[in-house]
């Protein structure tokens, strides 16, 4: 048997064998060195795509999961993502309040089905008040339903809160309660809207300037989105009426006579002294290269400042503006800065606006966008964007629909507050717009708001939209004078003269806002 010696020292590590010469074959000294810096240069490519390969995995696993938090809202609202259906199986749909987080414009109620399913019925209280505004949750949904549809599918309650719904009896009592929104919209603001608009076919809408906050949007026609489901073939087929459309936001109309505003801001850009300066002398009709423009009857509003022939809304002096007194670069930077043909900082759907550049108009075409007419055409919404600068010295704040996010609770998980877009013109230039706007209701075509104890500024409109000379009427504005809360406009559809129709619905809702009787 071997005997193993356990106290001796191990042998040291053998040497490689060096390579030994083979008779007859000549050794290339540097042929051992260039294999091994092969090898060194092989083993340093596998490094660097190792590490490259680690490092874009990292940034593609830190760029999905940015994706998923920050476009949660558009990841959850694409079409291929049926995770809303799975949440209404565990969550109740979110309440929708006014502005006085009382009022109530949308909440659920739930039942079982003949096959012990739960369901979840819509509730709109007031019907086709907020039909569009609000909007529904069926049917692929539409208003705040649609655009805040993950928050209020969603429940924040605490996990202990949670737990006490897991332990009820009756199936429909399980659901989590989801988030509430509160909005901006005030009902009594709402309601005086509705109701002056009548069986008129049109939009309005109501911001207070030095906030952005909508306080009023109301389109007719209108519909119940209680019965939404009901009536959706006949409302998708009734393609002349459109009253799914949302007018004060999806409504392209030519502006008319409203459009004057931005025919001063930019004379004014131009040359300031132009409002102290300028004189024109009307017969009722302007001609120029063959074409002409009449003001409204072929009126003769005699010689006429531009105060005057804005107040008196004078076409023939603004058709003369247009095409003597006006630079077409200069009204294209205008038309930019208000932001025709841009996009409009409005979160929920909406059409821009859109207008030929001066650059590329005929005589005639400037002459007609000069007084609102031709190929341009703007929603409701943006007008009273520009409305709202003017009444807040230039500066244009974001409107917006909502103000907070409440879990069902009642705390606090949102709060949306004003934010500024940018001036859409300097401080000295709303200032004469606004004196502009005073002398329309003191002096001009929209005398009939004039002797109330609060002083309004406004433009009256009517805007041509067929060959038969049929208009719409518009009417935008801004009150107190001095110091503007409400900025209202008001579009009647095929009516006529804006101070015929338009005025007195913005009448109507200035007294509600200010508390006074109207008829």
């Amino acid at each position: 048997m071997p005997k193993f010696n356990f106290l001796k020292k191990p042998d040291k590590p053998r040497e490689a064998p060096q390579p030994q010469p083979v008779p007859g074959v000549q050794i290339d000294p540097g042929r051992w060195e260039r294999a091994e810096k092969e090898k060194k240069a092989a083993r340093a490519h596998i490094i660097f795509f190792a590490v490259a390969f680690a490092l874009l995995f990292g940034w593609m696993c830190f760029y999905f999961t940015q994706t998923a938090i920050e476009d949660r809202v558009e990841l959850f609202d694409n079409d291929y993502n049926k995770r809303d259906e799975l949440l209404e199986t565990r969550n109740r749909r979110g309440s929708i309040y006014a502005s006085d987080s009382e009022t109530l414009l949308a909440s659920t109620e739930t039942s079982m089905d003949d096959y012990g399913n739960v369901t979840q019925i819509r509730n709109y209280p007031f019907g086709s008040m907020y039909a569009h505004v609000v909007g529904y949750s069926l049917m692929g949904g539409s208003g705040l339903e649609e655009y805040y549809k993950y928050d209020l599918l969603h429940s924040n309650l605490p996990l202990s809160d949670k737990v006490r719904y897991d332990n009820r009896e009756n199936a429909d009592e399980r659901l989590y309660p989801g988030n509430n929104l509160i909005t901006t919209l005030d009902p009594d603001l709402q309601k005086a809207c509705y109701d002056a608009m009548q069986n008129y076919e049109g939009a309005v809408i109501v911001t207070q300037p030095s906030t952005g906050r909508i306080l009023a949007m109301v389109s007719k026609p209108d519909f119940d989105p209680n019965q939404i489901e009901a009536e959706w073939d006949y409302l998708l087929s009734d393609n002349e009426s459109g009253t799914l459309l949302n007018r004060v936001t999806q409504g392209l109309y030519p502006p008319g006579s409203t459009f004057k505003i931005v025919d001063c801001i930019d004379i004014l850009r131009e040359d300031p002294e132009i409002a102290e300066d300028y004189r024109y002398d009307c017969t009722g009709v302007f001609e120029k290269g063959g074409e002409s423009i009449h003001c409204y009857d072929y009126e003769v509003h005699g010689n006429v400042d531009l105060k005057e022939s804005f107040a008196h809304s004078c076409n023939s002096s603004f058709a003369n503006l247009g095409v003597n007194e006006i630079d077409p670069e200069s009204m294209s930077e205008t038309l930019r800065f208000l932001l025709f043909n841009q996009k409009l900082p409005y979160d929920l759907p909406y059409v821009r606006s859109s207008i030929n550049m001066p650059d590329t108009l005929s005589t005639e075409g400037i002459m007609q966008m000069s007084i609102g007419q031709g190929t341009t055409a703007m929603t409701p919404l943006h007008l009273n964007m520009i409305t709202s600068a003017v009444a807040n010295d230039g500066l244009l704040m974001k409107p917006h629909l909502v103000d907070e996010l409440h879990d069902a609770k009642g705390r606090t998980l949102r709060t949306y507050k004003p934010e500024e877009y940018g001036a859409l013109m300097t401080q000295e230039i709303s200032d004469q717009v606004s004196e502009f706007m005073r002398a329309v209701v003191t002096d001009g075509t929209a005398t009939s708001l004039a002797g109330r104890e609060y002083e309004a500024a406004g433009k009256t409109g009517s805007a041509e939209f067929d060959n038969n000379k049929s208009s719409h009427a518009w009417f935008t504005g801004f009150a107190p004078y001095d110091a503007p809360e409400i900025c209202v406009t008001v579009l009647i559809e095929g009516k006529g003269m804006g101070s015929s129709y338009a005025v007195p619905v913005a009448g109507q809702i200035f007294d509600a806002y200010f508390d006074k009787t109207w008829e």
